[in-house]
Formats: C-alpha cells, structure tokens, sequence
C-alpha cells in the first residue's frame, strides 16, 4: 500500500482533508463549479489506493449539493475517474438525505422502507459502471460497501462487493470500517460481530498497519451506541474504556501499529491516531497517550472526542496534560 510523506504543516482544525493542500483546493474548485483541479489531482494520485480513496471520498463529499462532477462527466465521458468520482458522489448524496430525516424525525433510515430503493439501485448501478470502466480500481468497491449499509437486510450481495474489494486492496483501510459500521449493532449486526472483525482484521494486517487500531473504533461505536440507546447511565458504562479486554486491545495497537510507525503517514493516520490517543487517555494509560500525541500533534478531529464531551476542549486538554 503506497503512502505520501507526512506533512509538516499545521492543519487547520478539523480539517477534513488532514492537511491535504491539493485536496482542499480541488474541494474549493469543485464548490465553485471548476472540476479540472479533482482531475488533475486524481491523475496525479495515480494507484495509491490509500491516499485515493481519501481523495475521491472527500472530493464527493464537497460534490454532493452540486452538479459539478455530471459537468465533468458531459465533457470528458471518457475519463474513469470522472465515473469513480460520481459514483461515490451519488452514495454521498444519500446518506445526506439520510442525515437530512434524521434531524428532521429524529433518527436516520436504516431500511430501504424509509427510503426509495430505486434510488439505491441507480446508486449501485452507477458504482459497477465505475468498476467496470476501471477494473483495478478499489474505489467502486468501497462506494458499494458504503451503499450496503442502507439496504434494509443489508445488500445481498454486501460480501460479494467485500470480496471483490479485498482482491483489488486487501489492506483497505476504508473498506474494513466500512464492514466494521456494517456489522455494528446500530446497522446489520452485533456489538460481539463488529468486535469479532475488528480483532482478525487487526491481529493479520502487516505491522505497521493502522488497521490495527479497528480494535479502538469498534469500542467507540459501541460506546456511541450503547449512550444513544441507553443514556450515559448505562449499566457497565464507566469502566467501558478500562475494562481488561479494552487494555489489552490497546497495547496491542501500540505494539503492532505504533512501534512500527515510520516517517510516512497513511492518508487518514490523523483519524486513526485521535481514536488511539482517546483510548488511550480513557483507560488510563498516559505514557502510551503522550507517545500518541506526539505523532499526531495539534490534529484533532470530532470523532471520537465528541462522544465524550466537547471535542475541541477534551483534545486540548489531554494534550496539554501530557506535553508535561
């Protein structure tokens, strides 16, 4: 899995691009109707799987409430990232639907009888049209593990597109919390099948992998859930971060990700090191929290600091408390 060089720059806070320069600029573009600055970044990115995968979703995401990648499509049909780049685009506009009904009644869709299924088909449909066009590419894959998650039961075909992914970019950091939200009990599965795929998937990816902190992500959703379903006074809540199976899941990260850590950064180490660190500072384990800090430096991001407090205040506090 290729990777970029960390960036020395100072990131702006919650920054969604992680200090991507190029990528903030191709977003603006895009928001402002120019759609040749996501090309060129898309070509120039090349096979980096990892680092493209970022790209696209992120470029998508700014694509959602404009026409700007159909412009694209009108006037290069024959370029395959402007097809990868809808694709994910018509996934993204979606789930902003979905976000949409659930702060207008109060909870998101999580079956196809409150949304319209065609509109899932089209979505997947536009998403094989993409893989079929590029083959190699990952991409499609990872929309259509996305898109999975809306289908009432779940797309039948969910484990067909998995596996297609994984011969394409058997590392897919993306892919795997795709699957990992899949399995969630707040989608199609269980807190014990969510937990089950985070340890394999972390216990064989390469060292050096920031799969291994799956283990870290799994817990921060079942947090969430477990608070959004029963309250903050659920029984066993306190000692959900501390517990032995948590402790032992962190040192195991510690060992198999942070040790091996070199001077190259993955595309969304920031994400996965803010899941790690607040861990970490919630089980108690400071030493390992400040060697986290100090590879993720004034980086933070909402999740998953919003699920206990105020992102912004928790991630400055911890950070201060352990630069001493």
């Amino acid at each position: 899995m290729a990777r970029a060089k960390r960036r020395t720059t100072t990131a702006v806070r919650f920054d969604p691009t992680y200090g991507d320069a190029a990528l903030a600029t191709a977003r603006q573009d895009l928001v402002v109707g120019r759609w040749q600055g996501a090309r060129d970044l898309l070509r120039d990115t090349g096979r980096d799987w990892d680092r493209r995968t970022h790209r696209v979703r992120l470029l998508a995401d700014a694509a959602a409430g404009i026409r700007t990648v159909e412009t694209w499509q009108s006037a290069e049909p024959d370029n395959p990232d402007a097809l990868v780049l809808r694709a994910e685009t018509e996934v993204m506009r979606i789930f902003s639907a979905v976000a949409e009904t659930n702060r207008t009644q109060g909870a998101p869709p999580a079956s196809e009888d409150s949304l319209d299924r065609s509109h899932l088909d089209r979505a997947a449909r536009i998403c094989l049209q993409a893989s079929e066009r590029n083959p190699a590419d990952p991409l499609p894959w990872v929309s259509l593990m996305t898109l999975a998650r809306l289908y009432g039961q779940g797309h039948p075909h969910v484990w067909h597109w998995w596996r297609e992914l994984q011969a394409r970019d058997p590392y897919s950091r993306e892919g795997h919390h795709q699957v990992l939200r899949h399995l969630s009990a707040r989608w199609h599965g269980s807190h014990g099948e969510m937990y089950n795929f985070a340890r394999d998937s972390a216990a064989f990816a390469p060292h050096g992998s920031p799969l291994a902190a799956l283990t870290q992500a799994a817990r921060a959703e079942h947090y969430r859930q477990r608070v959004d379903t029963e309250g903050t006074a659920a029984v066993g809540l306190t000692y959900h971060w501390n517990h032995e199976v948590a402790v032992q899941a962190l040192h195991s990260t510690m060992r198999q990700w942070i040790a091996h850590r070199s001077g190259m950064e993955y595309a969304q180490d920031v994400a996965d090191l803010n899941m790690l660190a607040h861990g970490l500072v919630y089980a108690g384990l400071s030493d390992e929290a400040a060697e986290v800090f100090r590879h993720l430096g004034d980086r933070p991001t909402r999740v998953p600091w919003s699920y206990t407090g105020n992102p912004e205040s928790l991630f400055d506090h911890w950070r201060a408390q352990l630069a001493r």
